[in-house]
């Protein structure tokens, strides 16, 4: 039984948290009626809430006690819409306060099948039966066509991606025999441009284990420190410092461990305004999950300055980051695709996409088949159409924004476009990222192509931008203990979006072509001499060019593939302030 609050989510009479158990929000979304235009409905579960009075922030503002309701370590909060905006939430009790997340105004949202709604299918791949998205063709009303259609066939509209056109129904089928056949008789509908299917849960993100590789000697090969000490000596430089602007940076993980000591210091005031990165996400359980470690790279504070977060570490002079970690629900790639929407309409700048997927067959570049993160034909085609979707939306109505993307780990080529998503779309606003690791048999100095290899497990071709350090240390619970190395391009992806984040701070007029110009303009080089043929697996990425070389044909770089070099692509961008003027 739900009970409303009292005072500011007032005295309760529930049973007691667990003793000892810290303030912590696991989980927030939008439930009750997700069309409804005036209130805005979210279920948030916490753990560690005590029967005393709780406060609820949202924005630096508590909560009328009237827009919450309660039961057990469930709330129910109910927000008119024009009075708030998206913003940070926190619980606070007796001086201690939760992990902050992120609460969108953003209408995007899809429901997450539960374990008895999903069955096996004939690739062995786990689909859900009675979930599926239509996307509408974009001349009609998506919502009117979606309920239409859910009347003909006995549907209901459950979840919807608005500004895609895209709405989800939940079909009265109990297998995937009646699913299949009305999924065909819903493709055929006048006004359907595409039915999407899940298959799967959400993703684990694309990593690998690796426990012999020190971190700061692979985020050397990217001149990670050397970007924070010139962007700290820079930016604020007394003859000419640098106006600043703040970034907001959209990662789409399930959550971060706030128990670990990198992160603990998010659970107190973080004001992005007073030049600090602030981190907004889920609470996890282990401090070495994806999530963790991809948001990490970011915003981790750690004694040592080799494993801190690359915007953390600019704090000193920076203008303030916003690290968003949303995942929208555990519903698959559509539940991506609606919190990069909600994100992108909150401010995000940069998209994190630590994700991505292989259709069934796809070999790698030996002629042997990926086994990670497969899709049925009928997936990938739903999926092809979704993203599609989103890159022509983002690019009518938000040009500014970039997505960067891992290449993903299948030894396979990241651009074909039928057997590897998203990576394989060709538009300015997707960066995609591969990954690199130390030439253990080379001593040569970081500026050497061979100073670095290409990881044996990365994706490759000309649709790669840029590669990165592919390892990072995980996040423990104690104190001065180093965790476990990890390696994947998951963790090269979320390098280039911290770079990123510094350069749009220092120039936010910069467009995403822009960006990849000064990202390769600035590149070291990785591989041998110039090797145009794929079949050796030497092109790594899109070999550079001459016009990224100051068209100089008989540059050494030329040719060869292109490895980030974080501080020289800071100093491009501040030169790019001087050719404005």
């Amino acid at each position: 039984m739900r009970v409303a609050a009292i005072g500011l989510l007032g005295a309760l009479t529930c049973a007691p948290a667990f003793a000892g158990q810290d303030l912590r929000i696991t989980q927030l979304q939008r439930c009750g009626d997700l069309f409804a235009r005036d209130r805005l409905t979210w279920c948030l579960h916490a753990s560690g809430l005590p029967e005393a009075q709780v406060g609820l922030q949202l924005a630096g503002k508590p909560l009328r006690a009237e827009r919450v309701e309660r039961d057990g370590q469930h709330l129910r909060l109910t927000l008119p819409a024009a009075e708030h905006e998206s913003g940070p939430l926190w619980l606070e009790h007796d001086g201690q306060r939760s992990n902050p997340v992120w609460l969108s105004l953003g209408r995007s949202h899809v429901l997450a099948a539960t374990a008895d709604e999903v069955t096996e299918n004939m690739d062995g791949l786990t689909t859900y039966v009675d979930l599926v998205s239509l996307i509408v063709e974009e001349d009609q009303d998506g919502l009117e066509t979606a309920r239409r259609l859910a009347e003909k066939y006995a549907a209901k509209v459950v979840g919807a991606i608005a500004p895609l056109n895209t709405y989800q129904l939940r079909l009265p089928v109990k297998n995937l025999t009646e699913r299949d056949a009305m999924l065909l008789r819903l493709g055929n509908e006048v006004g359907v441009d595409a039915v999407v299917i899940e298959e799967s849960a959400a993703e684990s993100g694309e990593q690998e284990p690796d426990r012999e590789r020190p971190q700061n000697r692979e985020w050397a090969a990217n001149r990670f420190l050397d970007a924070v000490d010139y962007y700290r000596e820079r930016i604020p430089a007394k003859r000419a410092p640098i106006d600043t602007e703040p970034v907001r940076i959209g990662v789409i993980e399930r959550a971060v461990d706030f128990d670990a000591p990198n992160f603990a210091a998010y659970l107190q005031p973080c004001d992005p305004a007073a030049g600090r990165t602030c981190l907004y996400a889920r609470d996890a359980d282990e401090p070495d999950s994806h999530g963790s470690s991809v948001s990490g790279i970011l915003a981790a504070r750690a004694a040592d300055a080799r494993d801190s977060g690359f915007l953390s570490a600019l704090d000193a002079a920076g203008p303030g980051f916003e690290v968003i970690v949303d995942p929208n629900s555990d519903g698959g790639i559509a539940a991506k695709v609606a919190a990069s929407v909600n994100l992108v309409e909150d401010g995000v700048r940069i998209l994190n996409w630590s994700w991505g997927i292989h259709r069934i067959g796809t070999v790698d570049v030996d002629g042997e088949p990926v086994d990670s993160l497969l899709r049925s034909g009928i997936a990938m085609s739903g999926y092809e159409e979704l993203l599609e979707e989103f890159f022509r939306w983002l690019r009518r109505e938000h040009p500014e924004v970039l997505v960067i993307n891992s290449a993903g780990n299948g030894s396979a080529r990241s651009g074909r476009d039928d057997y590897r998503l998203p990576s394989s779309f060709i538009t300015e606003q997707l960066l995609v990222v591969g990954g690199h690791q130390r030439n253990q048999r080379r001593d040569v100095p970081v500026e050497h192509p061979q100073h670095t290899t290409k990881r044996a497990s990365s994706n490759l071709d000309m649709r790669v931008d840029i590669t990165a350090a592919a390892c990072t240390r995980a996040a423990t619970p104690e104190p001065g203990r180093r965790g476990e190395v990890h390696c994947g391009t998951s963790y090269a992806t979320p390098l280039v979006a911290g770079a990123v984040a510094a350069m749009l701070s220092i120039n936010p007029r910069l467009e995403p072509e822009q960006v990849r110009e000064l990202l390769r303009r600035s590149a070291m080089t990785i591989g041998r001499d110039s090797d145009f043929e794929a079949a050796e697996a030497d092109d790594l990425t899109a070999p550079i060019l001459p016009s990224e070389r100051n068209d100089r044909l008989d540059d050494r770089d030329v040719g060869r593939s292109a490895r980030l070099d974080m501080r020289k692509a800071l100093e491009l961008t501040v030169d790019s302030l001087r050719h404005e003027r």
